[in-house]
């Protein structure tokens, strides 16, 4: 059943390159002269790499947050990780338009991953990441601050450059060419062998860090070395494609629900399944009637939005 699922979602991925704006046969992308062919090379192949490998970046990201933190909740969108990249990747566009946006992404998920850090161990004062609510609290009030300073860039900036950071801010797959594609493809598989290689540790931080400190485990490192690589993939995603919320908090819930065995055993289904959901749900986005595409962001949000709700539900429930 399981291998069933993946070559259904295999055959799903390899249709959506040929669903859109423009329909296109099988025939016309081996036929150089026509105008499919281009569009098929040039924009939907580069889009569905680009869509596969940012959803399975901020999936498996999710996945590995929740479990350092031990809080459900918890995602780089709920960390306030993604409005830090947004907020950077916004003062790029207006004030350093020379940087190129990746840099500047990165820069702002590293600095939010930082201040984090900081300040849970000033909170915990036993230098591990134990307090999960005060965390999840430390990064709504990011989100906050990010969202009060990127209003304040608003203000600051011209009409063009504010229809630039309005549409970053929706979250696009819009791209023409490899460039972006491949520069995700490789954040990703960084952040996949990091996850893989460290698998029997984070298994170890599924119990606790106090359990996984006399197994010999250096929780701090581990946290530090997980996380420093989480920012990196979800900087560099978030700075090609825009914020594109609730995909790290959906798959990881839904695949524990299917799967029932622990994040460990859940990093490649989380991973391939968290592509498939983007790649869907720009599918979605493309073939709705609408004047243009339907930002990606949009579709995410209208489906885990309700998911988020649900959890937040199920969790009290669990607690009464």
């Amino acid at each position: 059943m399981k291998y069933l699922a993946y070559i259904v979602s295999v055959v799903l991925i390899f249709i959506s390159c040929f669903i859109g704006e423009t329909t296109i046969s099988l025939n016309e992308i081996f036929d150089s002269t026509t105008t499919s062919y281009m569009i098929f090379w040039e924009l939907r192949v580069p889009r569905i790499i680009l869509a596969f490998f940012v959803g399975a970046v901020l999936s498996l990201s999710g996945l590995i947050f929740q479990t350092i933190f031990k809080n459900i909740l918890i995602t780089p969108y709920t960390l306030g990780i993604a409005s830090g990249t947004t907020l950077f990747t916004a003062i790029s566009i207006v004030f350093f338009p020379m940087v190129a946006l990746y840099i500047s992404g990165i820069l702002g998920s590293f600095l939010t991953i930082l201040v984090l850090y900081i300040i849970s161990k000033q909170i915990n004062k036993n230098a591990t990441f134990s307090s999960t609510n005060s965390i999840l609290l430390i990064g709504i009030a990011l989100s906050f601050f990010y969202s009060s300073a990127l209003m304040l860039i608003f203000f600051l900036s011209t009409l063009q450059e504010n229809y630039s950071i309005v549409r970053f801010t929706l979250g696009s797959l819009d791209v023409v060419g490899y460039n972006s594609s491949l520069a995700v493809f490789f954040v990703a598989l960084i952040l996949l062998a990091v996850s893989i290689i460290k698998r029997k540790d984070i298994k170890l931080l599924l119990l606790s860090n106090d359990i996984a400190f006399l197994k010999g485990l250096n929780v701090n490192r581990l946290n530090l070395i997980l996380l420093m690589t989480i920012s990196l993939a979800v900087g560099v995603s978030i700075s090609f494609v825009g914020p594109i919320g609730f995909v790290g908090l959906i798959i990881p819930h839904i695949l524990r629900l299917i799967y029932k065995q622990s994040a460990d055993k859940l990093i490649l289904p989380v991973f391939f399944y968290g592509g498939v959901f983007l790649v869907l749900s720009d599918l979605i986005s493309r073939v709705l009637n609408t004047a243009s595409s339907l930002p990606i962001g949009v579709v995410t949000s209208f489906i885990g939005a309700p998911f988020f709700v649900y959890l937040l539900f199920r969790k009290h429930k669990k607690k009464a």
